[in-house]
């Protein structure tokens, strides 16, 4: 039962292996796209859940209380930073496909491929 026990990094995983079969399997070039935001979003529940820690409390000292166990920030202030990059580099993606579409008339990238190849 134990094993069942971590069902977060089970999450984990099959997130990862969804998002990470996306971006290799897939032609399209918006499944990709969205593949690779499946496999972010995996890596930050990863940061996210490895950060909880049983009975943790909020990093402020207060006077009186000793051995108190807190919590460390540092991971949902990254995971924050990393969620803002992550959307502002899928927006950018996006905004390269609709270019790629009015140049090459497709997303699919054994299309593109072949209208690059000298004829």
């Amino acid at each position: 039962m134990e094993l069942l026990g971590h069902y977060n990094y089970w999450v984990f995983a099959v997130a990862l292996m969804i998002g990470f079969y996306a971006v290799i399997a897939r032609g399209n070039l918006i499944k990709k796209l969205l593949g690779l935001s499946i496999f972010q979003s995996a890596v930050f529940l990863m940061y996210i859940t490895m950060d909880k820690v049983e009975g943790g409390t909020a990093p402020i000292i207060q006077p009186g209380v000793p051995d108190q166990i807190y919590s460390n920030p540092l991971p949902q202030v990254l995971i924050l930073t990393a969620i803002v990059v992550g959307v502002s580099t899928t927006a950018l993606g996006l905004a390269v496909v609709v270019r790629i579409k009015e140049t090459y008339g497709s997303i699919e990238e054994h299309e593109i491929y072949e209208a690059d190849q000298p004829s």
